[in-house]
């Protein structure tokens, strides 16, 4: 694929990341293959997620392709960039298209992103993973990256204000040891290894990172497990059936 966009687009947004001070912490970058194919698997905890795991993939040379929802691809600003980044958009409704659209792009060679949970988890923790990303790895026959993020809920995140000014907030981004299944494996099962190794690489993050809360109402971007405030899986998982009511009445 012909990129004139991303590069343009990778340069600005590291100029703003500089801008707000984000401080990143990359690992795991030597898991990232130099050529072919790959799925990164990666969990979600803000809306700036792909911007933030993409950047683990820069010193292989490497430019992610993610894997988004349709709207993104519909607006006025966004939409135009994500197509000329080379993005998949995916309509939930009717997915077969866009994992024809992965698939293809596999079997040329990139790397495509895909967030397993599908949607963002307010805890923080890892929600259950569709199979899809499993599915397509399987089908191209190319390994999977474990990959989690950690600290971007503070920038951005379902039910809290933006945070884009200068925030100097610090940002992990680990990728794991590549994953391979065999054409053919239970890919529930396959799914359910990788969703295993992304709670221990979550838990690692977690409990490594260099900020804690500075006080009682900065607790909320911790979970519920290490002491903060935010939903427990169970009340996110509420929350996010409430919003599934909401969205099937409009």
């Amino acid at each position: 694929m012909a990129d004139l966009v991303y590069p343009t687009v990778i340069a600005l947004a590291r100029g703003v990341f500089a801008m707000q001070g984000l401080r990143f912490t990359l690992s795991g970058t030597e898991n990232v293959p130099r050529t072919g194919g790959a799925v990164m698997a990666i969990n979600h905890i803000g809306y700036l997620d792909f911007t933030y795991a993409g950047l683990a993939a820069r010193p292989a040379g490497r430019l992610v392709r993610f894997m988004a929802k349709e709207e993104v691809f519909t607006h006025r600003v966004s939409g135009p960039l994500m197509r000329g980044m080379h993005h998949i958009p995916v309509d939930r409704e009717a997915g077969s298209a866009s994992f024809r659209a992965a698939l293809l792009a596999l079997k040329q060679g990139e790397i495509i992103g895909v967030f397993p949970e599908a949607t963002i988890s307010r805890s923080f923790e890892l929600k259950e993973f569709k199979a899809g990303a499993v599915r397509l790895a399987l089908s191209a026959r190319v390994p999977i990256l474990p990959t989690v993020i950690w600290g971007s809920q503070r920038v951005w995140t379902k039910g809290r204000p933006k945070r884009l000014g200068r925030t100097r907030v610090p940002i992990t981004v680990a990728v794991g040891e590549p994953l391979s299944g065999a054409r053919g494996e239970n890919p529930a099962g396959v799914s359910e290894t990788l969703r295993g190794r992304m709670q221990q690489m979550l838990h690692e993050a977690q409990e490594t990172y260099v900020d804690r809360p500075r006080d009682p109402d900065d607790t909320w971007w911790q979970p519920r497990r290490l002491g903060g405030s935010a939903p427990t899986p169970e009340e996110a998982a509420a929350m996010d059936a409430q919003d599934r009511e909401r969205r099937s009445l409009r």
